[in-house]
């Protein structure tokens, strides 16, 4: 019988969960075992869980689970260096050159387990299965805006905390703009069509801020762009991968420009092909801002984490999104898991 093993997050500022009571109660329909384990952060609480047949388990347990265990987290392990000897499904940033991730795979080699990155479940086209891109685009951009409208009042952001809903992030931005005596911001999203794009634009056109939309067929030269330069906030909403061109040179910092906040929502600083070379390492909750230039001031925010600001609706977005591919868990050589597992045998 296929064991899913629902970890808790032990990570800083992570309330969200891949798995919802629904989606539980269909994969213990379906004949899996699923264990949940007990969280003091988690954004859905444990109660529904049990009433849809889980079993409850301690919280961060699972280095005790059977080792036939699946083991299932969103967000990185402890960085204890301890060898990893369980499958494991989660957000790994292990594949791009990162500097934590080859450590990541080292523990997995002296364990003998395995990575089902989330990043790199893919369908038979190479399409993400599922994402949390719309509401990292929508929690970016509030976060870019929030750096912009400091900076008007003299400053920079101050720490970024959770929200209900949407609409409570919206209310609580439209009160912040309505403090400044400026003219609303002009802003650059390139990936706009994608789905952290649209969350952006989304945020951004619902507080009747112009959004310039660029994809592929505007990046297509490989620049430079002089228009990110000429816009107030510029949000970057691609993954970074080999020929990704460069969107902000390092010389942006001192060239002629209007640009006053990067919203490097992708956030893959220490990758080798980050289109952003203003900057080399992310932002936090606590300081969501990195100023990397003064006078006129320009401010970076990357924060990796984004969608936890809205923990409820990224959850249950993405878990219906992974729930098909989660049903499948009893085939992991095949399909969406095998292509999973080749992608961390080329790696490792």
């Amino acid at each position: 019988m296929t064991h899913l093993w629902v970890r808790a997050e032990q990570r800083e500022n992570e309330e969200r969960v891949g798995l919802t009571p629904m989606g539980a109660a269909e994969l213990v329909k379906s004949g899996m075992r699923v264990t949940f384990e007990e969280s003091s952060v988690r954004a859905i609480g444990i109660d529904g869980y049990k009433d849809a047949g889980c079993e409850i388990a301690t919280e961060n347990s699972w280095p005790d689970a059977p080792s036939d265990a699946i083991i299932f987290g969103l967000k990185e392990l402890p960085e204890d260096g301890t060898p990893l000897t369980h499958k494991h499904i989660m957000f790994g940033h292990a594949f791009k050159g990162q500097p934590t991730g080859r450590i990541l795979l080292d523990r997995f080699k002296a364990g003998g387990g395995a990575l089902y990155d989330l990043e790199y479940l893919v369908d038979e086209a190479g399409k993400r299965v599922a994402a949390f891109g719309y509401w990292a685009g929508y929690a970016g951009a509030a976060v870019t805006l929030r750096c912009w409208i400091a900076q008007q009042h003299g400053s920079i952001a101050g720490p970024v905390g959770v929200f209900q809903s949407s609409e409570a992030l919206l209310a609580d931005l439209q009160n912040e703009l309505s403090t400044t005596k400026s003219t609303v911001p002009t802003a650059l999203i390139i990936g706009a069509l994608g789905r952290v794009g649209s969350g952006a634009a989304d945020l951004l056109t619902a507080l009747d801020i112009e959004v310039t939309k660029w994809d592929m067929a505007e990046t297509a030269s490989g620049g430079p762009f002089p228009e990110v330069l000429a816009h107030d906030l510029f949000l970057n909403c691609i993954l970074a991968r080999p020929g990704t061109p460069v969107f902000v040179p390092a010389s942006a910092t001192t060239d002629p420009r209007s640009l006053k906040v990067i919203g490097d929502i992708a956030c893959d600083p220490d990758s080798d092909f980050s289109p952003i070379k203003v900057y080399d390492r992310t932002t936090t909750w606590d300081v969501p801002a990195l100023r990397v230039h003064d006078t006129p001031p320009l401010d970076v925010t990357a924060i990796d984490n984004l969608p936890s600001m809205l923990p409820v609706e990224s959850s249950q977005d993405y878990a219906a999104q992974l729930l098909p591919s989660l049903l499948s868990l009893t085939d992991l050589n095949n399909g969406v898991w095998g292509r999973a597992a080749q992608t961390f045998k080329e790696h490792i």
